[in-house]
């Protein structure tokens, strides 16, 4: 499902895409999907087709945290947890090194 995710956000244009195998070293995900947007629309446009693909494809239904103004989105489909963001926030986050002891398995700038 995790790199579905990535061919999703891939469709819909979705910058800086990177896939982290963290199952080693976090015990409430295996992936983290993170992801750049570089609007407001841009962001809401990608969880939306996240949450509607997933659930054409797996029948997994899910939820998005956060609002697009505020730069961070975070779709919760279980084992796999993506992270859109605006450029600023990614920057100002982190994520990738927050989590650096995770393996990356894809990155698509």
């Amino acid at each position: 499902m995790a790199r579905a995710v990535v061919d999703i956000l891939e469709e819909k244009k979705g910058e800086d895409i990177l896939l982290m195998d963290i199952s080693t070293i976090s015990s409430f995900a295996d992936y983290f999907v993170i992801c750049s947007g570089t609007s407001d629309r841009m962001l809401d446009s990608l969880a939306q087709a996240v949450v509607e693909k997933v659930k054409a494809l797996f029948g997994l239904g899910s939820k998005i945290e956060g609002q697009p103004r505020d730069g961070w989105l975070v779709v919760d489909l279980g084992d796999t947890v993506v992270h859109l963001f605006s450029p600023e926030q990614r920057d100002y986050y982190q994520l990738e090194e927050l989590w650096e002891g995770g393996k990356v398995l894809v990155r698509l700038k």
